[in-house]
């Protein structure tokens, strides 16, 4: 996740029909749990999916264009299903994007919001609701580049809080550093990650006490209600995030997770997807229940200019009545996609050519972020 640029420009603005700012930062002591919010499952009804489009040449090397390409798709995917937002640098990039998608019939709203990159899961808000009455806020987690990876990361940083002023929501500012792609919920309770990731010292703020499972288990259940946290091991080869499990461990539905499964003992992801796999079967959920594990195939290594790609059919997307799934021109794809149908049988079920995308170090889910639809819960 490459990422290269100049300091933001604060002379950038919203779009003309952006809500004026509603925006009401709680106090760091004062989490969206506390008042009431869950944070949904991702399953569950949404009213838009959040871009933030890509522009970065260091990202994707010799292939900007493709990567694009990949993201035309996705907006089409999702047209008739749920309203597309999409940042961009401003009015002229605004237009490019509009002739790319041409004709495409997604309801289409731009923000004009900087940044650095695209990988709008980790540097975008995580929007949480409220049923009574129905009621949409999001948190803006303290985002550091993956632990300090790749500077300038002024402009991701300011994101999701420039995003919520635009799009007129409320503001919880955590005072941690976390990544969304880090972890994954069920909805009701449960949350999986990695150690590799939420204990690392890189995401440590100045003055911040030792990452410990205690200390991190407290902060997500009061920012985010878990009351179960799953640790996993490290992820998978090529994975720059320190093991963001959105690359190799998913749910699809309360109680059933997929985990990727690599055959090949002497790739470096066998080990610890191995290991995944086994806590995962071992655990239970919030409610109890022991959870149903289905093994997701890996694709074989990818590799660009001689570095592993983190290609995994985990990195798939959920919107309205479609999971959006990456794909690499491999006989694996067809296995993937068909154990992805059977888990999902009331979703459509879509490839996406994604080589070139994985190329930046990322797919998907990595470059979404969904914008739940408040008070039409379906766990």
């Amino acid at each position: 996740m490459v990422q290269t640029g100049a300091p933001p420009d604060a002379s950038s603005s919203a779009p003309p029909n952006a809500s004026p700012s509603a925006s009401a930062v709680a106090s760091p002591n004062r989490s969206p749990i506390a008042e009431g919010y869950r944070w949904p499952a991702e399953w569950e009804p949404h009213q838009a999916t959040w871009l933030t489009w890509p522009h970065n040449p260091d990202t994707w090397p010799r292939c900007l264009r493709q990567a694009e390409a990949a993201f035309v798709e996705i907006v089409r995917r999702l047209a008739g299903r749920e309203a597309v937002f999409i940042n961009v640098a401003g009015a002229h990039a605004e237009d490019r994007v509009r002739a790319l998608l041409g004709d495409c019939a997604a309801e289409l709203r731009f923000f004009h919001i900087e940044s650095d990159d695209a990988w709008v899961r980790d540097h975008g808000p995580l929007f949480v609701t409220r049923d009574a009455p129905p009621t949409l806020a999001a948190i803006d987690f303290g985002f550091n580049a993956w632990g300090g990876k790749y500077p300038p990361w002024d402009r991701d940083a300011a994101v999701a809080r420039r995003s919520l002023e635009a799009f007129g929501v409320r503001r919880f500012e955590a005072p941690f550093v976390l990544e969304p792609g880090s972890i994954e919920g069920d909805g009701q309770g449960t949350l999986l990650t990695s150690d590799s990731c939420l204990l690392n010292d890189n995401r440590r703020l100045a003055g911040e006490p030792p990452r410990t499972r205690e200390r991190v288990e407290a902060l997500l259940a009061e920012w985010l209600g878990a009351r179960q946290v799953v640790w996993l091991p490290d992820g998978i080869a090529g994975d720059d995030t320190d093991g963001h499990v959105d690359d190799f461990a998913r749910f699809v539905s309360p109680g059933q997770v997929v985990c990727c499964v690599e055959d090949d003992r002497s790739d470096p992801s066998y080990a610890p997807l191995k290991s995944a796999g086994r806590v995962l079967r071992e655990a239970r959920d919030a409610s109890g229940r022991r959870l149903e594990v289905v093994d997701l195939p890996m694709p074989p290594p990818l590799r660009f200019e001689g570095e592993r790609c983190p290609a995994s059919y985990a990195n798939f997307y959920l919107a309205n009545g479609v999971a959006l799934v990456p794909t690499f021109e491999t006989p694996e794809d067809e296995r993937a996609l068909a154990i992805l149908r059977e888990c999902l049988p009331d979703r459509e079920v879509i490839g996406v050519p994604s080589r070139q995308l994985v190329v930046g170090l990322g797919a998907i889910h990595c470059l979404t972020q969904q914008v739940p639809a408040p008070g039409r819960a379906n766990p």
